[in-house]
């Protein structure tokens, strides 16, 4: 089950960055972006989380007991497939929402598309450092212009 949930999150990711980056940024794409995207990222981390949690899914694994408090207890947490997959769907839905969030802002402010493209794809990537690229670039446009937004 856990490796059809996660082919599946990678899919539809891979699918909605590919038109987030290489389509014109119509409302429809956009909306589409953000709630069959980012949307069905969260439902499914959502029901993957609650199942985990409440024992409807297999239970975490590991030596150490699952918590958000400690590196062990962390690790426990990721040490089923369950686990893994529903951690990787959080990364996927918040960096999809960052790349969206970055496309919108960058349209807004006039960015050419070519210098969007590798700020997202670094976002798909390795999601804080292409938010990181975009938040650096945007402040020095705006330090440039004398405005801050």
């Amino acid at each position: 089950m856990w490796d059809t949930v996660f082919g599946t999150a990678n899919v539809l990711a891979m699918v909605m960055w590919a038109g987030l980056i290489l389509l014109p940024r119509w409302p429809a794409l956009l909306a589409g972006v953000l709630y069959a995207g980012v949307g069905l990222l969260c439902l499914a981390y959502s029901v993957g989380l609650i199942g985990i949690l409440t024992g409807t899914f297999d239970a975490v694994g590991g030596e150490a007991p699952a918590s958000f408090s400690s590196i062990e207890g962390v690790r426990g947490i990721f040490a089923s497939d369950g686990g893994t997959t529903i951690g990787w769907i959080h990364y996927l839905a918040f960096d999809m929402f960052a790349g969206l969030w970055i496309a919108r802002d960058a349209d807004a402010k006039g960015f050419s598309r070519l210098l969007q493209a590798p700020i997202l794809f670094a976002t798909f990537m390795a999601g804080p450092l292409g938010l990181f690229l975009w938040l650096v670039i945007r402040e020095r446009r705006a330090r440039a212009a004398g405005r801050w937004e």
